[in-house]
C-alpha cells in the first residue's frame, strides 16, 4: 500500500497529461497537492519538512527558470531578425547532396536549434522546412523528433541537466562524463534512425562518421565544463562535418548586405560561446567570479517516522558563472546589434518578450511545481520507498530499463526536464540500493527522457500543427514510437554493461 501512495503523486501527474491532455503545470499543481496531502497522512511530514523541501525546490526552480528565460529571449531575437531562416537556407545552398542535407536538417541541424532553446522548437522549425524540399509531412515531423532528441539533455543552453545535477545534489563535473557518454551513443543511433525514416539508408557511413565527431565534441564540451554549449556546438560540427563532405563543390552566393540576419545568427552565437569560454575556463577571471556566490544553507529535519534529511546547502548561486549570465548579455548586445543595422524594427523588444512568455510561462510554472514534489518526496523517504521497490523486483537488471523509466517521464510529461525531476532521485536510490555507480543510471535517465522527446504527444503534436497534420499525431507516433523503444533498449543495455564493469 505504501508503495502505491509514494507513487500516486507521479501517477497523477502521467494520467492527467497523458489521459486527460492537461497542461504541465496545471498536472504538476496537481501531483504537488496529491504528494503534500500523502505526506501529511502517511509518511510523516512535519510543517518543517515541508518549508525546508520546498524553499529548496523553489530555489532550484529559480535557477532553471533564469537559463530558460534567457535562452528563450535570446532564441526569439535572432529568429525575428531571420537568423534561424538564413542559416537553413545558407545549408540548403551549401550541402547539394540532398539525402545530407536532409538528415542533417533532422539531426545536426535540430540538435543545434535544441542546443540553443529546446522546448519543442526544433521540430517546429525543421518539420516545415524539410516539406519544403519534397518531404512528406508525417516523415518530417517523425525525421526530426526522433533525430534531434540526443541533443534534448545538454540542451536549452544546459538547463535540463542543471535541474538533473540539482535534484540530486551531485556535481556537474561527476556526471558529465557518463552523460555524454551515453548520449553519444544516442547521437548514433538518432542519426541512423533519422536516416532510415527519410529513406536515406545508403548515406550511413557518413552518418557514423558525423556521429563519431559530434558525440566526442559533445563529449568534450561537457566535461571541460562547457555545459551549456555541449549540445549546440555538437550539432554545429555535425553541420560543418556535412559541409566538408560538399567541399569540393562551388560554395553559394553571399547576399551584398554588409550585416546579414546570418551574419546576425552567427555573430550573436558566437558571441555567447566565446563569453562563455571566458568565464568557465580556469584563470583569474573564473577565479575572481566563482568566490561572488551565495550559498543558502538549511537545518537537518526529520518526519515525525524518523525519516532524516541532514543539514546542507541548497543550491549555490554562483552569479556571474550562471549559465544564464553569458546568455542574457548576449541577448541584450544582440537586440543593440540587430537595431544598429536595422535588423529589427523599432519595439520588436515588445514582440520577442511576448513570444518569450508564450514559450516559458506555463513552463516555468510546471517546473515549480514538479521540482517541488520532487523535493517534498525526497524529504519525506517516498522516493527511496519507490527505488527499494523497483530494486528488489529488477535485481541487477535494472539498467536494462532504467533509460525506459525516463522515456516514460518524457512521453507522459512532454519534457526530459520533468521527467528527470520526477525520476532522477528514484534512479539514483536505485543504483546505491544495488550497489552500482549511480552516474550511470542517472546517465541513462536522462539519456532515456531525452529520447522520450522522439514519442512525446506534447512535441509530436507542435510539429503536426506546422505542417498542417493538425489532429494526426497518431501517424507520427506510429513511426517514431518503434524507434524509440528499440534505441531506448539499446541505451539500456550499453547502461547495463558499463554499470556492471565501471
Amino acid at each position: 500500500m505504501n508503495y502505491f501512495l509514494a507513487f500516486f503523486p507521479i501517477l497523477l501527474i502521467l494520467a492527467l497529461m497523458l489521459g486527460f491532455r492537461w497542461g504541465g503545470h496545471l498536472a504538476g499543481l496537481a501531483g504537488w497537492l496529491a504528494g503534500v496531502l500523502i505526506a501529511t497522512l502517511f509518511f510523516g511530514m512535519t510543517f518543517q519538512v515541508w518549508w525546508v523541501s520546498q524553499i529548496k525546490g523553489l530555489l532550484l526552480s529559480l535557477y532553471v527558470i533564469l537559463v530558460l528565460w534567457s535562452a528563450l529571449f535570446l532564441f526569439h531575437i535572432v529568429n525575428q531578425a531571420g537568423g534561424i531562416q538564413a542559416i537553413a537556407l545558407w545549408l540548403e545552398a551549401s550541402i547539394r547532396d540532398r539525402g545530407l542535407l536532409l538528415v542533417l536538417m533532422a539531426w545536426a541541424f535540430g540538435g543545434f536549434l535544441e542546443g540553443m532553446a529546446g522546448f519543442g522548437i526544433p521540430v517546429a522549425i525543421v518539420a516545415p522546412m524539410l516539406v519544403g524540399v519534397g518531404v512528406s509531412s508525417a516523415r518530417a515531423v517523425a525525421a526530426v523528433a526522433v533525430g534531434h532528441s540526443w541533443a534534448v539533455s545538454f540542451g536549452g543552453m544546459g538547463m535540463v541537466f542543471q535541474t538533473l545535477t540539482g535534484i540530486v545534489q551531485m556535481e556537474s563535473r561527476l556526471l558529465a562524463g557518463p552523460a555524454a557518454a551515453i548520449l553519444g551513443i544516442a547521437c548514433l543511433l538518432c542519426g541512423l534512425a533519422a536516416s532510415m525514416i527519410l529513406g536515406q539508408r545508403r548515406i550511413w557511413p557518413k552518418v557514423v562518421l558525423i556521429a563519431a565527431l559530434m558525440a566526442t565534441v559533445q563529449y568534450s564540451m561537457a566535461t571541460s565544463g562547457l555545459i551549456p554549449l555541449a549540445a549546440l556546438i555538437a550539432g554545429l560540427a555535425g553541420l560543418l562535418a556535412g559541409l566538408w563532405f560538399n567541399r569540393n563543390l562551388s560554395a553559394p552566393a553571399t547576399e551584398s548586405s554588409a550585416f546579414t540576419p546570418l551574419k546576425g545568427a552567427l555573430s550573436s552565437y558566437g558571441g555567447l560561446v566565446f563569453a562563455t569560454v571566458l568565464i568557465t575556463l580556469p584563470g583569474p577571471l573564473h577565479t575572481a567570479l566563482f568566490k561572488i556566490a551565495w550559498i543558502p544553507l538549511f537545518p537537518q529535519v526529520e518526519t515525525s517516522q524518523g525519516f532524516l534529511t541532514p543539514a546542507g546547502p541548497g543550491t549555490i548561486f554562483r552569479f556571474f558563472l550562471h549559465p544564464g549570465a553569458p546568455i542574457s548579455a548576449a541577448a541584450f548586445f544582440s537586440y543593440r546589434l540587430y537595431r544598429l543595422f536595422n535588423l529589427l524594427p523599432k519595439g520588436s523588444w515588445r514582440q520577442v518578450t511576448r513570444r518569450t512568455v508564450a514559450s516559458a510561462g506555463h513552463a516555468s510554472l510546471g517546473v515549480i511545481a514538479t521540482v517541488g514534489l520532487s523535493t517534498l518526496m525526497d524529504h519525506c523517504g517516498m522516493t527511496l520507498l519507490l527505488a527499494q521497490g523497483l530494486s528488489a523486483v529488477m535485481q541487477m537488471a535494472y539498467p536494462l530499463v532504467s533509460p525506459l523509466v525516463g522515456m516514460l517521464g518524457a512521453f507522459a510529461t512532454g519534457s526530459n526536464n520533468n521527467s528527470n525531476v520526477l525520476f532522477a532521485s528514484l534512479q539514483k536510490n536505485a543504483a546505491i540500493l544495488l550497489g552500482l555507480d549511480p552516474r550511470w543510471l542517472l546517465a541513462a535517465q536522462t539519456a532515456g527522457g531525452s529520447l522520450g522527446s522522439m514519442v512525446a504527444p506534447a512535441k509530436i503534436i507542435v510539429g503536426c500543427s506546422t505542417v498542417g497534420l493538425k489532429g494526426r499525431d497518431g501517424e507520427v507516433l506510429r513511426i517514431t514510437l518503434l524507434y524509440g523503444l528499440v534505441i531506448g533498449l539499446l541505451i539500456g543495455a550499453a547502461t547495463l554493461a558499463l554499470s556492471q564493469f565501471s
